[in-house]
């Protein structure tokens, strides 16, 4: 894929690799649990089979999702997410949460299992051991690693 935003932004960086048609849907399939090329189409109806492929060829390059081989004649492949696949799950949730509080017409919602109330996003910082507002959140600049030779 090309990249498409040239800024110095986690968000732009971030979606040069995630940002295409289908990628995010794609990965969302497999987070849910559609392991093969057909399992993943059949979840996504309108995507192409080439177009599918080529997502599915650029994620394992990006290290979102691992390949394995299960059927060699003819070759059919399993598709999984990587420890760094399966960190996008809370953008998936945050996506969810504005969708049912920003579309029209909501299809899901996200719920705590034991109770089936709907469930709120929070932040918590481990340092501190508590729970943080969002009025309460900055986002600063990344510094430098500052380079220990003289």
């Amino acid at each position: 894929m090309k990249e498409n935003y040239k800024l110095p932004c986690n968000i732009a960086q971030t979606l040069n690799i995630v940002g295409d048609r289908w990628t995010l849907l794609i990965l969302h399939e497999i987070l849910v649990g559609a392991s093969t090329f057909n399992e993943i189409k059949k979840g996504l109806t309108g995507i192409s089979s080439n177009l599918l492929s080529d997502r599915l060829k650029y994620l394992e390059q990006s290290e979102l999702v691992s390949v394995s081989l299960y059927s060699e004649h003819p070759p059919r492949y399993s598709y999984s997410l990587t420890e760094s696949g399966k960190e996008l799950e809370p953008v998936f949730h945050s996506l969810l949460i504005w969708g049912r509080n920003n579309l029209d017409k909501c299809y899901k919602k996200l719920v705590h299992e034991a109770c089936n109330h709907e469930v709120e996003q929070t932040f918590y910082c481990a340092h501190c051991d508590t729970s943080v507002e969002e009025e309460d959140l900055v986002v600063l600049p990344v510094e430098e690693e500052v380079s220990s030779r003289a």
